[in-house]
């Protein structure tokens, strides 16, 4: 489906090419000359750059010399990186010359309308393209902050920049101390293990009575079911210092605070609805004649429920139980008004290592957590597919 072609490519004329890779090129300009203190200087230059770029690939080299002027481009662009800011910068350099390369010859002979439909105006093809920029830039300004903390969690120094052995990429810039101290420091493995005892025993009370709301609540003869929903989400909506207020002080009425299942509870309230909301999507597509049928036949709810209806929605059951396992293994605010010097868990330990020791450990530790989301919000997306396999709604 990929290859399929919808309208022609075909040259365009340098009255539009030029401007278009120019204004390109002008963006590019604006984030080098920031770096090297000029941002006019760099939006100038990089327009007219990329002007010239476009009009000897376009005009005179042609479609014929494509693979040498890419490869050309990504060389020269990799070497002026190299000048200017040594290996980095020539890594940069090539990444720019290898898009740009391919940006001009696509902007030049109207690849970008091949997959689109002939139909489509001028407009309605700009705001194609535009959309995905600004999807794709929201997406780079959301995960930069993240890619920045991973190279630096192996910085050999005790620092939280990176310093000049990491940007000539030298070897002895770089070190595993910070892992090894994340795994052998009694703080650091006191506070791993308190997430690992809270977090499961949290979740499985997060899925039960989840689930349970979730299916009570999507039977239609449920009385104010919008407002008991609304009730049961709340800790999602509520800001979380206002959450931690309220249950500290209502904890500590019962003699609950600073205790290992006052935690736990709380983190549960603060899962629950997760599990409520992804195990209600599911149950959007279930055919309740399923479970009439099952009845007709003899089985009792409890039968039903665990022989019929969780298979079916049990991808929708697993996937609100890893958001309730993140929400608990990452959960900070309120563990500082519940918890206790006994049971703090590894955020409180990463935001004490902020506040009191500006520990390096720290990077270590917030990468290791990004890699833990990663895979289960990967497993939530498998779960996710899967769900919509079973209930028809998207091919095999």
């Amino acid at each position: 489906m990929n290859d399929v072609i919808l309208t022609p490519a075909g040259k365009k004329p340098l009255s539009f090419t030029l401007p278009v890779v120019a204004a390109a090129g002008a963006f590019a300009g604006i984030f080098i000359g920031a770096a090297n203190g000029s941002v006019l200087l760099g939006l100038v230059a990089g327009a007219i750059l990329l002007a010239i770029i476009g009009l000897v690939f376009v005009s005179v080299l042609g479609k014929g010399a494509e693979r040498a002027a890419r490869w050309g481009l990504v060389a020269v662009f990799a070497i002026a990186g190299f000048l200017l800011g040594g290996i980095p910068g020539a890594v940069i350099g090539a990444l720019f010359g290898w898009f740009f390369g391919w940006f001009v010859y696509r902007i030049g002979y109207g690849r970008y309308r091949v997959r689109l439909v002939p139909y489509l105006t001028p407009g309605q093809v700009l705001w194609h393209y535009t959309f995905r920029v600004i999807c794709g830039a929201i997406f780079v300004f959301l995960i930069t902050p993240i890619l920045v903390v991973m190279p630096l969690s192996f910085n050999a120094q005790d620092f939280f920049t990176f310093t000049p052995e990491m940007l000539r990429f030298d070897p002895a810039g770089y070190s595993l101390k910070h892992y090894r101290d994340f795994l052998t420091n009694p703080e650091w493995t006191r506070a791993v293990k308190n997430s690992l005892l809270i977090a499961p025993v949290a979740t499985l009370i997060s899925v039960s009575l989840g689930t349970l709301a979730a299916i009570g609540l999507s039977q239609s003869h449920v009385p104010g079911k919008r407002t008991i929903m609304a009730i049961l989400i709340s800790p999602m909506i509520v800001p979380l210092i206002i959450s931690a207020t309220g249950m500290y002080f209502f904890y500590s009425k019962i003699g609950i605070v600073g205790t290992y299942w006052g935690v736990v509870l709380a983190h549960a309230v603060l899962g629950i609805p997760f599990v409520i909301i992804t195990v209600t999507a599911t149950l959007v597509g279930f055919d309740r004649s399923l479970t009439r049928a099952a009845a007709n036949m003899g089985a009792n709810p409890v039968t039903t429920f665990f022989r019929v209806q969780m298979p079916l929605i049990l991808p929708g059951v697993i996937s609100g139980g890893l958001f309730a396992f993140i929400t608990s293994f990452d959960e900070v605010v309120v563990v500082l008004f519940i918890g206790s010097a006994e049971l703090q868990t590894l955020p409180w330990q990463m935001f004490t290592g902020l506040r009191e020791q500006i520990s390096p450990t720290i990077l270590a530790a917030a990468t290791i957590l990004v890699g833990i989301s990663i895979l289960l919000l990967a497993s939530v997306e498998m779960l996710r597919r899967r769900s919509e396999h079973l209930r028809g709604m998207s091919p095999g």
